[in-house]
């Protein structure tokens, strides 16, 4: 075979080569997407912010000892309902008891010195009027320096007398702290209630509630008729919350019942833990929501966990597409100002976050989708508020994601089998 053959033969085969790999390229070019549609349609829209805490009363009292004693009787059980002024406990009161009748005897004493010092003073006085009368009568008997003794007398005595009195005050006011610290020993209700906690026995040791508040409390008293639940809610969801917003709640006690609650209270301040106060680092801020139960059951107990739905707004009848259809395109006017740029245009000034446009595809009579920006409102569990950009009867892309992810203006799509044998996932 001759060269100028070999070398035709061998452009034949690249030819081949080439016209195969074009045809291949343009059938996978042409090739459909398979994706799934749906048509823009009216629906009813809640906006929703879930969040969980614990369930616990409105109003609680921490009792605990304002002195430190031994536990001598202990009149209540956990659980027991109690009346506001019950009889609770007593702590050993015989050094309190000792130390009033201490300060007694130190006031008896006090008041004998200030009825001594006062009689002391009157017969001073006595004795310098006379002395003075006697000298206006014949000033030659008495002399100027006896007179001066006699009020020099006067005077003292006058100064042992309100140091006695003051003497008395101070004893007065020692049996008082003496009487009140003996009224401590014996620990009434502060209201009417359950005992939800109860932490000593009898013949244990009461601690001063200064000194330690965990190791100090003796026990709970709640009102269980008002229950609420404080949840902590993302920052990104807190702004949306408002006072007196709706809450269906859910408790892990009573699986198979809900709750309607209401926001009560919003902090002004995030939630930080001890570590999070030391740590410099980025962390997620939480804020602290409470909302008071309405319904709750007799047998509900502090601290049953609690997942709480706080409904934030809600549409009727608005049209709505599938959160999974909404999805995020570089802005094309914004790229091509970009372009304009290089070649020596102005650039023009540009908003943070604009870079991007939110938008669906719309799918047209031929199958071929086309990138449509949207805006939208408020966002249903499934569903997101179109507010402008969509008509009703629009058919747009729903899915799937990644099928969404990558599609791109004028692609083919086909409509995916739905596979009947199978339960379909909830969109």
């Amino acid at each position: 075979m001759s060269k100028r053959v070999k070398w035709s033969v061998a452009g034949g085969v690249v030819l081949v080569v080439v016209l195969i790999g074009g045809l291949t390229a343009a059938k996978g070019k042409n090739k459909a997407v398979e994706v799934r549609t749906e048509q823009v349609q009216p629906r009813d829209l809640v906006a929703s912010v879930t969040a969980s805490g614990q369930v616990r009363p409105q109003t609680k009292v921490d009792l605990s000892s304002d002195i430190t004693g031994k536990i001598v009787k202990l009149a209540v059980k956990e659980g027991q309902m109690v009346t506001q002024g019950q009889f609770l406990l007593q702590i050993d009161p015989q050094q309190q008891e000792a130390a009033v009748q201490r300060f007694e005897a130190a006031l008896a004493s006090s008041r004998a010195q200030m009825a001594q010092a006062q009689a002391n003073l009157m017969q001073a006085q006595k004795s310098y009027e006379r002395t003075a009368q006697i000298k206006k009568a014949n000033p030659q008997l008495i002399s100027d320096e006896n007179l001066e003794q006699l009020r020099t007398a006067v005077d003292v005595n006058e100064a042992l007398y309100q140091s006695a009195r003051h003497s008395v005050d101070q004893s007065s006011a020692a049996v008082r702290d003496a009487r009140s610290s003996l009224g401590k020993t014996t620990i009434y209700a502060p209201m009417s209630g359950r005992v939800t906690r109860l932490n000593v026995e009898n013949g244990e040791t009461a601690i001063m509630g200064t000194l330690n508040k965990d190791a100090a409390t003796l026990l709970t008293i709640a009102d269980m008729s008002v229950l609420e639940t404080k949840v902590k809610v993302d920052e990104t969801d807190v702004a949306r919350i408002s006072l007196g917003d709706s809450a269906v709640i859910q408790i892990d006690a009573f699986p198979d019942t809900t709750f309607i609650g209401r926001v009560t209270k919003i902090s002004n301040s995030a939630v930080k833990t001890a570590a999070q106060q030391q740590s410099n680092a980025d962390q997620a801020v939480d804020y602290e929501v409470t909302i008071q139960l309405l319904n709750t059951p007799t047998e509900t107990r502090p601290d049953f966990s609690a997942t709480a739905k706080i409904i934030t707004d809600s549409r009727r009848n608005v049209l709505s597409i599938p959160i999974i259809a909404l999805t995020v395109r570089e802005n094309e006017a914004l790229v091509k100002e970009d372009t304009a740029v290089g070649l020596g245009k102005p650039k023009p000034k540009k908003e943070v976050g604009k870079k991007d446009v939110e938008g669906v595809f719309v799918v047209a009579a031929d199958n071929k989708v086309t990138f449509r920006p949207v805006k939208v409102g408020i966002a249903g569990e499934k569903h997101f508020e179109v507010l402008n950009g969509l008509k009703k009867g629009d058919r747009i892309v729903a899915g799937t994601y990644q099928a969404i992810r990558e599609l791109k203006d004028g692609a083919l799509i086909r409509e995916a089998k739905v596979d009947t044998k199978k339960p379909q996932a909830k969109t």
